[in-house]
């Protein structure tokens, strides 16, 4: 017998409503967790795994080393390949969140060189990255997310 199971926040969001943009997905013990939302949910092509993959790096790296570092707890895809997942202290507010952001996409979309983290040493899966899709979705994402405000974070009902 399988045991009844509550349903995830994540799956109570109406995927059909869902655009790309920022949300605040739900706010756990200290912890808000935002939905970086890249394209549109079952309509749009999904986002490669090298893309992500060094999208991924880029985020964090970045993020790590701002000013608001230490409020970053993580930063990772979401398994359908249409987003990531930001997690940061509530003490980061949301628009200090978005501005974090914003900053981030604008240096991923400049980032030049090397990708951090890319060797076997570092990582896993070394061999699976594309920094022109990164910097090519860096650049999408910040022109969405150019004039979004904390109003804007809440999902569509």
């Amino acid at each position: 017998m399988v045991p009844s199971l509550e349903k995830i926040a994540s799956f109570k969001v109406n995927h059909d409503k869902l655009n790309p943009g920022l949300y605040t997905s739900r706010v756990d013990g200290g912890i808000v967790t935002y939905d970086l939302r890249a394209t549109l949910p079952n309509r749009d092509a999904y986002m490669d795994n090298d893309e992500m993959h060094t999208f991924e790096h880029l985020f964090a790296t970045y993020a790590r080393n701002s000013g608001s570092g230490f409020q970053v707890v993580y930063f990772g895809p979401m398994g359908c390949r249409t987003g990531f997942y930001l997690l940061v202290r509530d003490s980061l507010t949301p628009k200090m969140s978005i501005e974090l952001i914003r900053q981030t996409l604008s240096k991923i979309a400049a980032h030049e060189g090397e990708i951090p983290g890319c060797s076997e040493i570092e990582c896993g899966n070394a061999g699976e990255h594309s920094l022109p899709k990164a910097k090519a979705r860096a650049a999408n994402m910040a022109e969405i997310l150019r004039d979004w405000t904390p109003e804007r974070l809440a999902y569509e009902e």
